[in-house]
């Protein structure tokens, strides 16, 4: 019999210090499986094995898991906050939380060398260099950036100039002093100490501490104008301009708020999203959400406080101030979840981002959801057709004639299993006289891929007719003459039996009922035949025909267009009984209709 968990691991529950630490769990195959922090090491630990976790039926199989476990003890909660979070990226255990990577957000780095450049990347080193972000936007990157070198000439070439390289002369100026966007440090031109007082600005303000750099730039316009250094001071000038635009373009949420991280989260089934909002000078300088994905059914305030390290951690805030949603403990840092006020209106704002985020983020998983069942329907279909290659461009053709005359034929187009309604079209057949399907058919198919060749543009993989043997082999001859005939595939489908047809095959194909390619090909079909009856619908909103049927009172456009769509022709209309009319149309109507048919016999 297997020894339960809580026997297994007595001695070292025994032994547990009362004091915070990390603890790790390892399986049968010496991985760590979970990764958790502790206020007390000998409680937490514990509690896993103290209970049964009927509830809980992942922590049920946790539990059942482990093997050994190890733990590390450190002084404070906050450093096993810490320490919790570096062993999670580090090892990745499968029943930890997983922190949604940000290797793909762009960031602004101020690089560690002699004159360092400024400049965007999406490659996090740690190799000293400042890091700034990440934001949520290349585009945002774009207007700070461009901010920076209204303000600062700096140099953007990676050349090393450290100062042996420079007092030997290695280097000469650039097209870039010559357009003034550089000083040429790199020829001794600009001293390091004031390259370096611009770079300690732009570091300022990409904190937001832009009322520092203001003030530092009009004191030396003021020292400027004493000297009658003019020219100086008009530069500076211009500077303090451009600052105080970007400073009124900012989110102000209030003058009081200076130097405040603010936190909120969004509980979504098996995943929770946290918000960052950076605060200072009353303006937000820095928003940021973070994706986490739950194993255990971890609790809100557990996963806000591992957001909040991780958060803080990643973008280096030192902010003594706090404002969550849900209250959490930290050592060294004043949290506050406000009830109402500024800092109230600021949770809601962040509210408002993680609503966004979540609902953007619905609507690509959707977008995907689409994709992938498209292709897979398009697959389906290669397999059940027997095509050669995916039919990713489908093309269906209807034509039709109203009593008779004027013949007219749509073309419905697919992509990926799903209607391309902009690239639908409607034909008046041209060359045809009287009510000839086959030539009509024979028509339009030349006419629509005759169009498309001249243009250049891509022609369907599948080609679907919407009739028998008869409009198949009509259409087959245009195919024929256009010579595209190894270009695409060609198939017919019948309305009785539902038929599909290929060219030089007398035998049919009969697909499943419930096949799912059946069911995509009569909607394709459908439609086809749908658009050719909106054209007919407007054709006859436009008084361009007028029917024997328009004569009938009580019986109006719809009800004709109905009947016409069932029956076709006026012709076969006259020969239906009572109750084949009313099935369509009602019993009141119908006696209109035969009355009016039997009075104008």
């Amino acid at each position: 019999m297997k020894e339960k968990p809580k026997e297994k691991f007595k001695l070292l529950l025994s032994v547990l210090p009362d004091s915070p630490g990390v603890y790790e769990f390892f399986d049968a195959s010496n991985e760590i499986i979970y990764i958790g922090k502790a206020k007390n090491l000998k409680k937490r630990v514990s509690s896993y094995f103290n209970r049964d976790h009927y509830e809980n039926n992942k922590l049920k199989v946790l539990v059942n898991k482990i093997e050994r476990v190890e733990y590390i003890v450190v002084r404070t909660e906050t450093e096993a906050l810490l320490l919790e979070n570096n062993l999670i990226k580090k090892y990745r255990p499968r029943y930890n939380v997983l922190l949604k990577d940000d290797k793909t957000f762009p960031w602004i780095c101020i690089k560690k060398e002699p004159f360092p450049r400024v400049f965007y990347t999406r490659n996090v080193f740690s190799d000293g260099s400042g890091y700034f972000g990440p934001y949520t936007s290349v585009y945002m990157v774009k207007i700070i950036l461009d901010l920076v070198r209204q303000l600062y000439p700096l140099r953007n070439c990676n050349l090393n100039l450290a100062q042996a390289n420079i007092d030997k002369k290695k280097y000469k100026t650039c097209l870039e002093y010559h357009m003034g966007n550089c000083l040429a440090p790199c020829v001794g031109l600009q001293k390091e100490e004031d390259y370096n007082i611009s770079v300690d600005h732009i570091r300022k303000i990409l904190k937001g501490n832009i009322q520092e750099v203001m003030a530092y730039l009009e004191k030396l316009m003021g020292a400027f104008s004493k000297e009658f250094k003019f020219e100086e001071a008009q530069i500076l000038k211009e500077r303090i301009e451009i600052l105080e635009k970007y400073k009124s373009k900012s989110t102000i949420v209030s003058p009081s708020l200076n130097n405040v991280d603010v936190f909120n989260i969004l509980d979504d089934n098996n995943c929770a999203y946290v918000n960052f909002l950076k605060v200072v000078e009353g303006r937000i300088i820095q928003a940021h959400t973070l994706e986490l994905k739950k194993k255990l059914d971890e609790s809100l305030e557990d996963l806000l406080l591992m957001a909040i390290v991780e958060i803080r951690n990643r973008l280096g805030s030192t902010a003594k101030e706090i404002i969550t949603s849900l209250h959490v403990e930290l050592e060294n840092v004043h949290i506050s979840v406000p009830v109402r006020g500024d800092k109230k209106s600021l949770l809601e704002l962040s509210e408002r981002n993680l609503k966004y985020y979540r609902l953007e983020k619905q609507k690509k998983n959707d977008k995907k959801k689409e994709k992938h069942s498209g292709k897979r329907v398009v697959e389906l279909i290669k397999k059940d057709l027997n095509l050669s290659v995916l039919p990713v461009h489908i093309e269906c053709f209807d034509n039709s004639n109203i009593q008779g005359t004027n013949p007219v034929a749509s073309c419905v187009v697919f992509k990926n299993a799903k209607p391309s309604i902009k690239e639908y079209r409607h034909y008046n057949i041209k060359t045809v006289t009287g009510p000839d399907d086959y030539a009509s058919m024979e028509e339009v198919v030349y006419r629509r891929y005759k169009r498309l060749i001249k243009e250049k543009k891509s022609l369907p993989q599948l080609i679907v007719i919407d009739g028998g043997k008869g409009q198949l082999n009509a259409a087959l001859k245009s195919i024929k003459k256009l010579n595209i005939k190894e270009n695409v595939a060609i198939i017919g489908i019948a309305k009785r039996l539902e038929e599909i047809f290929y060219p030089d095959d007398p035998i049919p194909l009969y697909l499943d009922k419930s096949s799912e390619s059946l069911k995509v090909i009569q909607y394709i079909r459908n439609e086809a035949h749908r658009f050719g009856i909106k054209f007919h619908r407007n054709i006859r909103s436009g008084n361009f025909i007028k029917s024997e049927l328009d004569n009938i009172p009580g019986i109006g456009p719809k009800t004709i267009d109905a009947l016409l769509t069932k029956f076709k022709t006026i012709k076969k209309i006259r020969s239906l009984s009572l109750d084949e009319i009313s099935s369509e149309i009602g019993n009141a109507k119908a006696k209109l209709l035969l009355d009016y048919i039997s009075d104008s016999k």
